[in-house]
C-alpha cells in the first residue's frame, strides 16, 4: 500500500480502498481482554467500512454510517442496539439520494439526524441529507465549482437549526470551500447553502478532511489538510460578518509541529484548541496538539509525537473528558500497523501519555479512522477493516 500518495484526499481514498482488500492478522494481543467487539460488520446489507465513529444520543444510544454496503452498496446510517445488533436506518441508493456517506452524523434536539455524503446527489458531488426515523430527506446537492464539492466529514448545528460544513474539493481553485446551510423559516421549505469562505491558491489552506467548531462569538475553526505557508496544512478561524474573514492561527511545517491534519479541532472550557496530524512531528507518527491564546497570539504546543510514517497518525477528532483527560485514535501507528487507542491526561504543566490498545488487524479490527465517544466508563469506536468479515468493527474499551 503506498501511503504516499500526493494529495490528502488521494491518500484518503486509498487508505479506505486498500482496506477492503486486506486479510485478518489473527495476532493475539496482550491487552485484548480491556477491548470488546460489540459489532462485526458483513460489508452486506448492514454495510462496511464504517469510518468515522459515533454520535451519541442522550439516553446512550449510538448512531454512525458505513462508507460502504447496504441494500444497494453505497453506505448505511445505522442505530446500535442494546445488545450490539446493528439496525440500518437507511441505506444509501446512489443517484439522487447521495453515495457513501464518510462523516458521521448529528442529532438534534428532536431526534433527527443530519449528515453529508461524498458522492451522490443531483451533480454526483455529493449531498447534504437529513433523515427523520427511517425518512431520508436530501437538502443539499453539491454543484462543484465555486459552489464545492465532495463532503467528507461532519456537520455541526447552531442554536438556530443552520447546518455548517465544508467541502474537500470545488471553489474557484478546486481546494474546497466551508458553506451554511440555512434552515428554512416554515415547516417543509427549502434549505439554503450560502459559502461562506472558498480556500484559494494555497497559502490560505486547501482540502478541508474535517468538520468545524464553533465558539460562543460565531467563530468558526478547522483544519486543511494541505495548504499554509509551507503546503502541510493549516489551523484557520472564520470571523463572521458581511464577508466572513479567515485567519491562519498556524501553518504546519511538517517538523515537531506535525503536518498534514485530517481531524478537526476540539475545544475545552478555556477556549484551547485541541487537534491531531496524521504525520510529522518528532517521531515521524503525527502529533496531538494545542492551540491556546487567542486574540491574534494563538501559540502551538505539541502534546505528544507519535511513532509512525506516513499518514499513520490522528484521523479523527479527539475526546475531551469532564476531568480534562484527552482520548484519540491513530489510523495505522502501532506495532502492528492497524492503529492505537490513547490517553492523555493533564499533570503539572505538561500532559502523560498513557498507550491503552495496539490493535493488530485481526479479529480486534484494523484501521481506527474514528472518532471516540464515552458511554458508562467505555469508549467506542471503529475500524474499517478487520474483524470477522474484514469489513471492521464496532469496538468498546474500557480505559
Amino acid at each position: 500500500m503506498n501511503h504516499r500518495s500526493k494529495s490528502s484526499a488521494g491518500r484518503l481514498a486509498l487508505v479506505l480502498a486498500s482496506a477492503a482488500g486486506l486479510a485478518a492478522m489473527g495476532i493475539s494481543c496482550a491487552h485484548a481482554q480491556s477491548l470488546s467487539i460489540v459489532h462485526n460488520f458483513t460489508g452486506g446489507s448492514d454495510g462496511g467500512a464504517p469510518d468515522d465513529g459515533f454520535t451519541m444520543g442522550p439516553t446512550g444510544v449510538l448512531f454512525g454510517t458505513a462508507s460502504t454496503g447496504g441494500a444497494s452498496g453505497y453506505g448505511v446510517v445505522f442505530e446500535v442496539l442494546a445488545k450490539g445488533n446493528v439496525k440500518v436506518l437507511h441505506s444509501f441508493a446512489g443517484g439522487s439520494d447521495g453515495a457513501t456517506p464518510n462523516g458521521r452524523v448529528i442529532r438534534n434536539a428532536d431526534g433527527v439526524l443530519f449528515g453529508t455524503t461524498t458522492a451522490g446527489g443531483a451533480s454526483g458531488l455529493g449531498t447534504v441529507f437529513r433523515l427523520a426515523g427511517t425518512k431520508e430527506t436530501v437538502l443539499y446537492s453539491f454543484a462543484g465549482g465555486t459552489d464545492g464539492a465532495v463532503p467528507q466529514a461532519a456537520l455541526i448545528m447552531d442554536a438556530a437549526g443552520n447546518l455548517y460544513g465544508t467541502t474537500s474539493a470545488g471553489g474557484p481553485a478546486g481546494n474546497g470551500t466551508v458553506f451554511e446551510l440555512i434552515a428554512p423559516k416554515k415547516k417543509n421549505g427549502k434549505w439554503t447553502e450560502k459559502v461562506l469562505y472558498r480556500f484559494g491558491a494555497g497559502t490560505d489552506g486547501a482540502t478541508p478532511l474535517s468538520a468545524v467548531t464553533m465558539d460562543a462569538a460565531g467563530n468558526l475553526y478547522g483544519t486543511t489538510s494541505m495548504g499554509g505557508a509551507y503546503g502541510y496544512g493549516t489551523v484557520f478561524q472564520l470571523t463572521p460578518g458581511s464577508t466572513w474573514k479567515e485567519t491562519i492561527l498556524h501553518s504546519f511545517q511538517n517538523g515537531d509541529d506535525g503536518s498534514v491534519p485530517y481531524a478537526g479541532l476540539i475545544s475545552d472550557a478555556a477556549g484551547n484548541l485541541y487537534g491531531g496530524t496524521t504525520q510529522g512531528g518528532s517521531a515521524g507518527g503525527g502529533t496531538t496538539f494545542e492551540l491556546s491564546g487567542g486574540v491574534g497570539h494563538w501559540t502551538l504546543t505539541t502534546l505528544v509525537s507519535q511513532a509512525g510514517w506516513g499518514i499513520s497518525g490522528s484521523f479523527r477528532d479527539l475526546l475531551l473528558d469532564e476531568s480534562g483527560v484527552i482520548y484519540g485514535t491513530t489510523h495505522c501507528d502501532g506495532d502492528y500497523v492497524a492503529g492505537t487507542l490513547f490517553k492523555l491526561t493533564p499533570s503539572g504543566q505538561g500532559w502523560t501519555y498513557k498507550l491503552l490498545y495496539t490493535f493488530t488487524g485481526g479479529s480486534d479490527g484494523e484501521y481506527t479512522i474514528s472518532n471516540l465517544v464515552m458511554r458508562n466508563g467505555k469508549l467506542y469506536g471503529t475500524t474499517i477493516g478487520g474483524g470477522a468479515n474484514d469489513a471492521g468493527v464496532i469496538y468498546s474499551f474500557k480505559p
